[in-house]
């Protein structure tokens, strides 16, 4: 989030995480003290902690939301976090910024009928905010396939609001699911702003692939090698014997997922990597397929890998792999944030700013803190 932002102009002046490894990570890339970072609860964070600033950015823990989850909703004990960024917001008072950014997985949008990104919404209409959401796989820039929802919140004048009434909205970035709901919800103070057409990314998998010595450690044993290829559905070891026929190296990534009770490799070989993913028990890690020549070789793709997957290729990488899987799972894809800070917070910010002052409201959940460089609050 924080790189994401640097690039177009804005500093971090306060970021929180209960996470001590993620702090410890931060500290490498930012700075070595990183005396505006506060780790914690969120739910212990009160408005008088956080400085004066322009925009607040939120990445809850999806576990609770996703698909693979648990589907406890934002009531479960992880993504719950979300009240406890609302309250600390609330609790800033007329000091509140002017923009609010939130993320998190696509299936926000669904949780428990809707009704949970409806609550979500609607907190932040009650602190003041008009809302807007719209969806974005990060194949859009890097390629791995990641689609996050982003929900931006605005403190617009509510005459400024009836100007952007949505019609229809279904477009690259808001899909039909999205469009429907938006207009399905129309109690919900919107605010939909007019974007341009996301990029298409020309860099495939084989672009961000390390050259790892055939010797190294990092390659799997044959017997381990052999029983993935074995794991694989025939359609995907197909898939895996044509790559091997080939007359050059190509590449793929895989996932062990559980299907009608069994383990199973499931190959993708169009380019584009799969979510990066928290290695939870084994499951969450990406495995990268390398084949070509009449041979194949096996392994998890590098922390290197997984920071060029997430448009970081310069992060400072100097912890143990899982702790970097960890982070990178967990993370934003940096040229997305790039992207909707460029085309979306930036020109935003400015005609919030041109409108009579506003007076304040109420809640959301404290990761990151920024204002622009330009501006910069000191905290």
């Amino acid at each position: 989030m924080r790189m994401g932002l640097d690039r177009e102009g804005w500093s971090t002046v306060w970021a929180n995480d209960i996470d001590e490894k993620k702090w410890q990570m931060y500290r490498a890339n930012f700075n070595a003290s990183a005396s505006e970072f506060v780790l914690g609860d969120v739910h212990e964070i009160e408005g008088r902690d956080i400085p004066d600033i322009d925009l607040a950015t939120a990445s809850f823990p999806c576990n609770d939301l996703s698909l693979a989850g648990s589907r406890h909703g934002l009531a479960g004990q992880q993504s719950s976090a979300f009240w406890g960024f609302i309250r600390a917001i609330e609790s800033m008072g007329h000091r509140r910024p002017p923009l609010v950014l939130l993320e998190n997985v696509a299936g926000f949008l669904t949780s428990h009928g809707g009704n949970d990104f409806r609550d979500a919404l609607i907190a932040l209409n009650e602190l003041g905010y008009s809302v807007d959401a719209f969806l974005i796989d990060a194949a859009r820039f890097v390629p791995q396939s990641r689609q996050r929802l982003f929900v931006v919140g605005a403190r617009v004048n509510t005459d400024r609001v009836q100007e952007r009434t949505p019609m229809l909205l279904e477009s690259d970035l808001r899909p039909a699911a999205l469009a429907d709901f938006i207009f399905l919800n129309p109690d919900i103070g919107w605010w939909v702003r007019d974007l341009p057409s996301l990029p298409f990314s020309s860099t495939k998998l084989s672009d961000v692939v390390e050259e790892v010595p055939l010797n190294s450690e990092l390659w799997w044993s044959r017997e381990r090698s052999e029983y993935l290829l074995n794991q694989m559905s025939e359609k995907h070891r197909a898939e895996a014997e044509r790559m091997m026929a080939g007359s050059e190296w190509s590449y793929g990534t895989v996932f062990r997922r559980v299907r009608n009770g069994r383990s199973m490799g499931e190959l993708r070989t169009d380019g584009i990597a799969g979510c990066l993913r928290t290695p939870r028990g084994g499951s969450g890690r990406q495995i990268l397929f390398c084949a070509g020549k009449g041979a194949y070789r096996v392994r998890l793709l590098t922390p290197r890998e997984c920071a060029r997957l997430m448009g970081a290729d310069d992060f400072v990488i100097d912890v143990p792999l899982n702790q970097a899987l960890f982070g990178f799972g967990d993370a934003v894809c940096v040229p997305v944030i790039r992207w909707i800070a460029k085309n979306y917070l930036n020109p935003t910010l400015e005609e919030i700013r041109d409108q009579p002052v506003l007076q304040s409201q109420a809640p959301s959940r404290v990761t990151y803190q920024a204002t622009p460089k330009s501006r910069r609050s000191k905290a």
